[in-house]
C-alpha cells in the first residue's frame, strides 16, 4: 500500500511540475526573466539602459498608466529608481541602475488597474 501511495505521489509531482516549467518564458531581449503571478517580467541593460519588459502569457502587456520602483541591492548598499512607463509592454529605469553580477534587483510595479506586483532579479 505505501509503495502504491508512493508512486502516485511521484506521479502527481511529475505532472506538476512540468506545468511549472511549461509556464516559464525565455529571454526575449537579452535580459534576466522572472515570474510574479500570471506575469513575465523581463530586466534587460542594454546600450546604457534598463528595460522591464512585461508579459501576460507570452502576450505583451501595456504598461501605460503603470507606476513603480526598481530597488537595487549592492551588498549592504541600496538605491531606489523610479520606473516611467514607455512604449508598449515597457517600463524604463529613470537612471543608472549599474547591474552587475551578484546584485540583486526588486521591482514593485503598479499598474493602470491598481494591481500591485513585485518582482524579483539575480543578477548572474
Amino acid at each position: 500500500m505505501k509503495k502504491i501511495f508512493a508512486v502516485a505521489a511521484l506521479a502527481a509531482s511529475m505532472t506538476l511540475s512540468g506545468n511549472v516549467l511549461a509556464h516559464g518564458a525565455k529571454a526575449k531581449h537579452g535580459g534576466i526573466v522572472q515570474s510574479a503571478g500570471d506575469l513575465s517580467f523581463e530586466l534587460a541593460a542594454k546600450d546604457g539602459r534598463t528595460t522591464i519588459y512585461v508579459d501576460d502569457h507570452g502576450k505583451d502587456l501595456p504598461t501605460a498608466g503603470a507606476t513603480g520602483t526598481l530597488t537595487v541591492l549592492k551588498g549592504a548598499q541600496k538605491t531606489e529608481l523610479p520606473l516611467i512607463p514607455s512604449a508598449g509592454n515597457t517600463l524604463v529605469v529613470k537612471g543608472d541602475a549599474s547591474l552587475v553580477k551578484g546584485n540583486k534587483a526588486v521591482a514593485a510595479v503598479t499598474f493602470a488597474d491598481k494591481k500591485a506586483v513585485s518582482v524579483r532579479f539575480s543578477i548572474k
